[in-house]
């Protein structure tokens, strides 16, 4: 494995985890964020992921690696783009399920995702666009990094065995949000194996880019609102915006 490959890997599978967690922690603090904050959360992240997308893409030149072995390219069309169909509306349904299970059991409202789901989620015009911006940005680069570079790194580093690159990058895909718990991180992971999978049978980061896009947009719109309805049939005391407890951070952990 080349240096460079070796630092980037470091990076995303310790810097990332650990900056991510530190970030949460500070957000579900703070009993104040505003539109400003949100938007500066928005255009810190397009920025971060761009940055790192781009050094990536600059490091497989230097080392000329072909950008189809990435998956940058669709090889075969017509089954690419059926399973992106397939696959996005199936995480569509996941999505609007998981928010009607919401409305049915309010004291999920207290759970640590949904909390931070109301802070950074978009409550305005101007805030939806640049939301939208925000996971164009993260459904094109995370593919890139998790089920281009990552699971090809691994692949060919086990000489060709697609399992390890499969299963590698899965794993640092669900690490890399630690901050949404011990469950989080298990729940993202297979997600991710799904997502490599797909990219491994297909040959393209496409289905995986637009299943991330359709996912992650559908509940930034539909959640707050849902959110909304439900802190109102639960206490403040028990939905509000405090501090997280001391269990609920041994849980990041």
């Amino acid at each position: 494995m080349h240096w460079d490959f070796a630092l980037i890997l470091i990076f995303f599978a310790v810097a990332v985890p650990w900056l991510g967690r530190r970030r949460v922690l500070r957000l579900l603090q703070s009993p104040d964020f505003s539109s400003v904050d949100r938007l500066q959360l928005y255009a810190s992240t397009v920025a971060f992921q761009w940055v790192a997308a781009g050094l990536i893409f600059w490091r497989i030149r230097a080392h000329g690696l072909p950008l189809a072995s990435l998956g940058a390219v669709v090889p075969k069309p017509a089954l690419s783009i059926t399973v992106a169909v397939v696959f996005s509306l199936a995480l569509l349904v996941n999505q609007l399920f998981g928010l009607r299970h919401l409305s049915k059991h309010p004291g999920d409202s207290r759970s640590l995702l949904t909390r931070l789901a109301a802070k950074i989620f978009p409550r305005s015009p101007a805030e939806r666009l640049a939301f939208f911006a925000v996971v164009l940005t993260v459904a094109l680069c995370e593919e890139w990094i998790y089920r281009g570079f990552v699971q090809r790194v691994f692949q060919d580093t086990g000489k060709g065995a697609v399992a390890a690159g499969i299963v590698v990058s899965a794993a640092l895909f669900g690490f890399a949000h630690l901050y949404q718990g011990r469950r989080g991180v298990i729940s993202t992971s297979c997600l991710g194996l799904v997502f490599s999978i797909i990219r491994a049978w297909t040959g393209s980061l496409l289905p995986g880019m637009a299943a991330h896009f359709v996912a992650d947009f559908s509940v930034g719109l539909l959640a707050p609102a849902r959110i909304d309805a439900v802190a109102e049939t639960v206490p403040t005391s028990v939905g509000g915006s405090a501090a997280p407890t001391e269990a609920q951070q041994q849980n990041i952990k």
